[in-house]
């Protein structure tokens, strides 16, 4: 069975945590009532995350890219393969629409982003009140939907891993 290259699975496993710990610091921060100094801890890291899966995922595209992907066992069905190969799709989607959404509302709010607190990002859009909420509820969207298809495929590596044991999420491990 042919396996990801080991920059692959690097990325894979990198981006995975970054988008999980992401999604726990969102839901954590925005549960905090008012303006703290732990809500706005949480918020920076969020976006350092945010910025950095955005780093990492164009990395892993450039690299898979040049790199192809291991075939899919001949034990798959056709049509298996065929929504592996869409929700991978989606997933890179998101990968750059989640983080991206998220920074367009951060500078709609009227918010500069420090990467890591010493890396000004550009300001692309100017503050503007009326777009903000729009861009809030994409970026929840986008979210929402990129925790969905992460589920998804989680559940796609399990049955593969205790069902049908073909070997496809070992392709994958490190």
């Amino acid at each position: 069975m042919q396996r990801y290259t080991r920059p692959a699975i690097l990325f894979h496993w990198l981006i995975a945590l970054l988008i999980i710990g992401a999604f726990t610091l969102g839901l954590v921060m925005t549960d905090i009532p008012g303006i703290t100094p732990t809500k706005l801890k949480y918020f920076s890291w969020h976006k350092w995350a945010g910025v950095t899966v955005l780093l990492l995922a164009t990395l892993r595209l450039l690299w898979r890219l040049a790199n192809t992907a291991p075939a899919y066992p001949d034990s798959m069905k056709r049509w298996e393969q065929q929504a592996a190969h869409h929700l991978h799709l989606l997933l890179y989607v998101l990968m750059f629409a989640v983080p991206l959404s998220g920074y367009f509302y951060t500078l709609a709010a009227g918010v500069p982003v420090v990467y890591f607190g010493v890396l000004p990002l550009p300001v692309l859009i100017d503050a503007n009140p009326e777009l903000k909420p729009l861009l809030k509820e994409v970026h929840y969207w986008l979210t929402m939907g990129l925790a969905g298809a992460v589920g998804l495929h989680i559940a796609a590596a399990l049955k593969h891993a205790f069902i049908d044991r073909d070997g496809v999420m070992k392709r994958m491990l490190p």
